[in-house]
């Protein structure tokens, strides 16, 4: 008998060695390399030895002709938008999310809302057997004769089921539960979920059917497995969001079919995830009037003006090093802020804690925040609060000069539907369009115009 060839595989990054190591030299991670035994094919030897007879042959750019691609729309308003209009088919869509995030709810529902649609849909659950999916379809009051529910692991029957009944649309929850008999290592290795997370592609492609799969994610938040993963898939979406908080965010990371930018928002409650169609008015609805510290700013995720609470809270330091804490924003953005503050308006804040917060667990990561968070520290450090009714827009340079910003028409018309007076915004931006008239926009250059402007006499 031939021996068996064996491999060492990094579980985090799929870095193969042929012996074992401690620590693996593509990511650097300590204890990842698991031992698996490499399959033996001749296929490949010859592969370059002639040209196939199916092979494609290469056309010009300008003779081939564009169509849209067929979509299902879904009742949810929220997920069509972050897809780029709806599920395109054949095409492969990974979520993940931290687990009891609302993942399977999500797909559930989606699934009954297609099958009431006459779209026979087949629910693959690795995790939970026939029974334990029922008791979560009951609670979401979901009855459907076209809900077709599967509970396997094992990928070639996975693909004899779909080819028997030929559903519209497939949900495998979770890849890291599923194996392909040919590989030897365990469910959810590295080469399992690469193999079968292949097949998955060549079953939706070949069948024109769209499948949702749903990835485990890591400690740091990453989807586990390869990052081959991501790439293989057509789109992957990131279920985000604080457990302990009723609010879920869906965001769109890659998208072969639209916008990466998008973002849908959704309320748990105890019969499932529901829209959330005015997020600007959820988040606000709590903020507290007259309060040093607190400053709304508009932020812009995806084609989605969203008003959002920012927060801050400076005390006096106990130690040597003062704290610098955030929640919801890049923690590295509150350093360089309060430098700012510190050298161009003359706030001595370098013996002050400081801590930042995004209300409702959003997460904010473009420039336009910059100068809603300065205000709202000098705020909190001058304990004077700033007036209700005003918005603040703006990207802050180390000069201390406010820079213009993208779609500001979008974000100020957001701001006047929801009632603010003012908006307080880069001087730049006023040229090429007509605000509202209930509302009045105020340019300023510097950090110093606009905290002048903003705090309350």
């Amino acid at each position: 008998m031939a021996k068996r060839k064996t491999k060492f595989v990094c579980q985090e990054c799929g870095y193969e060695s042929a012996k074992w190591m401690g620590k693996c030299p593509g990511c650097n991670n300590w204890n990842t390399l698991v031992e698996e035994i490499e399959a033996s094919s001749k296929r490949g030897q010859h592969i370059f030895s002639g040209v196939s007879k199916g092979a494609s042959k290469p056309e010009s750019i300008t003779a081939i002709e564009s169509q849209e691609e067929p979509r299902i729309t879904t009742s949810m308003k929220e997920l069509n938008r972050v897809l780029g209009g709806g599920i395109v088919m054949g095409s492969l869509v990974l979520i993940g999310g931290d687990p009891g995030i609302g993942k399977s709810t999500l797909l559930l529902q989606v699934s009954a809302q297609l099958a009431d649609k006459q779209l026979p849909v087949l629910y693959i659950s690795g995790e939970e057997s026939t029974r334990q999916t029922k008791l979560r379809a009951d609670r979401l009051g979901i009855r459907s004769d076209l809900l077709y529910v599967l509970s396997e692991t094992n990928l070639f029957d996975i693909s004899n089921q779909v080819e028997k009944i030929k559903p519209a649309f497939v949900v495998i929850d979770s890849i890291q539960t599923i194996f392909k008999e040919e590989v030897t290592s365990a469910p959810g290795s590295v080469s399992q979920v690469r193999e079968c997370t292949s097949e998955l592609m060549r079953l939706a492609k070949t069948n024109n059917i769209p499948i949702f799969i749903v990835g485990h994610v890591t400690k740091e938040g990453a989807i586990a497995g390869p990052r081959m993963l991501e790439h293989m898939v057509d789109a992957v979406l990131y279920f985000e969001g604080e457990r302990h908080h009723t609010f879920r965010i869906l965001r769109g990371v890659k998208n072969r079919f639209g916008s990466t930018n998008e973002m849908g928002i959704f309320e748990m409650k105890e019969e499932g995830l529901r829209e959330v169609m005015n997020p600007s008015e959820i988040f606000l609805e709590e903020r507290s009037q007259g309060t040093a510290g607190s400053t709304v700013v508009a932020s812009m995720e995806g084609t989605r003006p969203v008003l959002v609470e920012i927060q801050a809270l400076i005390s006096p330091s106990s130690f040597g090093n003062p704290r610098r804490m955030a929640t919801g924003i890049d923690h590295n953005r509150v350093p360089l802020l309060m430098a700012v503050l510190e050298k161009r308006v003359g706030l001595m804040l370098q013996n002050q804690d400081a801590y930042i917060k995004v209300a409702g667990g959003v997460k904010l990561d473009e420039p336009a925040i910059d100068l809603a968070i300065a205000v709202s520290i000098a705020s909190s450090f001058r304990d004077r609060p700033t007036k209700p009714d005003d918005i603040f827009i703006g990207e802050v340079g180390l000069t201390g000069e406010i820079r213009r910003v993208s779609r500001i028409e979008q974000r100020v018309q957001e701001a006047a539907k929801l009632g603010f007076k003012r908006v307080i915004c880069p001087e730049n931006n006023l040229d090429g369009w007509t605000p509202p008239t209930s509302i009045e926009v105020i340019g300023v250059r510097t950090v110093q115009e606009a905290l002048e402007t903003s705090v309350e006499q």
